[in-house]
């Protein structure tokens, strides 16, 4: 399933997978299973509608949204060459009789739960990534439940008996061995990746088959006559430090199966170093009002997730995208540390009104919180006025508990009255 360009990034961020020192190895090998759902949205669509079989189908986002980008595919359409990411007018021109199906994101969410249970039925060390795939720590399992192959067949059995969707399953002795594995053969399979021999089996694929190897770095690989996994287990590492940086050494130490990052359960967040949020809407933003309200809209998303963390930011950054493709980003200070989204959005449109786009069309628009601090650092360096201190602590109350609400009863229980059937983004 398309994640957006920015997945292997994301993993690294959610994974911890910077915590692969030597120091962390560990003493016994452990028992790894990554599994990832096949083509989900289209499988979760066929399980809802059988008839979806019999011709080419692409789940997309809507044209009239301007989200027009394949999301998944089944076979069929695959054998047109269908591929996800691509623009529909792309997908059409290859298979004009395309069935086009919008994503219906509450079945995949309900998918997602139930496989989830399933797997918490084999071990409770469980790491999702989206909403497709997770990886699995079995490794005190396996006297209940027997080897990581049986586990992993079991869990793929009762996938789909119970669910009517397929999964492929990847196991090994860590997370970059095991993600490799489940995309190594597709669909409905099991590959194993053994310690004692993963070399014979990965060393001769393509360098971009390991996990954050994108294009821009398997190009950059490339150019230097690296060109499979083992190339990189065995190349200079001086070499890769002076192209790649630090990340060319820890791409190494995953091709030579230096990884020992855990698996780490739901619910672990690390704590960020910059908090955004952006969006492309409807339609574009034409008036100040339209921006105003982008701003606020995305700015309590930022300052709802500084909160969760118990951080503020003390620079506020916009990211703009014009209907010509053009974009850019300004920044600029705040006068205090905040977490507070009517000071971080008030903030935004100072800087969009300085650059002189209040009154010009916006295709996308970011909001960023930059420079952050722990909230309760930020606030004790502050020698605060006592009327500014008890209006930011009356206003932090009452976003505070706009949090507990929507944590309890759903982001929509409450919001601002403005997104009340808001073409922009309904």
């Amino acid at each position: 399933m398309y994640m957006g360009p920015d997945h292997g990034g994301q993993i690294m961020k959610n994974s911890n997978f910077k915590s692969t020192s030597n120091r962390s190895a560990p003493t016994k090998y452990r028992t790894i299973l990554h599994i990832d759902a096949n083509s989900f949205f289209a499988t979760c669509e066929t399980a809802l509608h059988p008839e979806y079989n019999l011709v080419p189908m692409a789940v997309c986002g809507s044209a009239e949204d301007r989200h027009g980008i394949v999301l998944a595919t089944n076979a069929l359409a695959k054998k047109y060459g269908v591929k996800t990411a691509e623009t529909l007018w792309s997908a059409k021109q290859k298979c004009p009789n395309l069935l086009l199906v919008r994503p219906t994101y509450g079945l995949y969410e309900e998918i997602s739960r139930k496989m989830n249970r399933i797997f918490y039925d084999y071990t409770d060390l469980v790491e999702p990534f989206g909403i497709d795939e997770s990886w699995l720590d079995v490794t005190a399992s396996k006297k209940l439940f027997g080897g990581g192959k049986a586990i992993a067949d079991a869990i793929r059995g009762r996938i789909k008996q119970e669910l009517g969707i397929t999964v492929s399953v990847g196991v090994s002795f860590n997370k970059v061995f095991a993600k490799l594995g489940s995309d190594l053969k597709k669909p409905d399979a099991t590959t194993i990746i053994p310690p004692q021999s993963f070399a014979s089996v990965i060393w001769d694929l393509p360098v971009n088959y390991l996990l954050f190897v994108g294009p821009s770095c398997a190009r950059t690989l490339n150019r230097i006559g690296i060109k499979t996994i083992g190339d990189l287990a065995c190349a200079n590492p001086t070499t890769l430090k002076e192209y790649l940086g630090k990340t060319g050494v820890m791409l190494q130490n995953f091709a030579a199966g230096q990884d020992y990052a855990p698996v780490t359960p739901m619910g672990y967040e690390p704590t960020p170093k910059s908090v955004s949020n952006g969006m492309t809407f409807r339609a574009n933003l034409a008036t100040p009002q339209d921006i105003s309200f982008a701003v606020t809209y995305l700015s309590m998303s930022v300052a709802e997730r500084l909160r969760k963390h118990g951080l503020c930011c003390n620079t506020v950054a916009v990211t703009i995208r014009t209907p010509n493709q053009q974009s850019f980003n300004r920044q600029a200070p705040l006068n205090h540390a905040t977490c507070l989204y009517s000071e971080i959005s008030k903030k935004a449109l100072d800087i969009i009104a300085e650059n002189q786009y209040m009154h010009k069309e916006i295709y996308s628009l970011t909001v960023h919180a930059e420079k952050l601090s722990p909230a309760e650092d930020s606030f004790q360096q502050q020698l605060f006025a006592d009327d500014w201190e008890l209006n930011y602590k009356k206003h932090y109350s009452l976003e505070s508990a706009v949090d507990s609400i929507r944590a309890r009863f759903g982001r929509t229980a409450i919001g601002i009255a403005s997104a009340v059937k808001n073409p922009l983004i309904v």
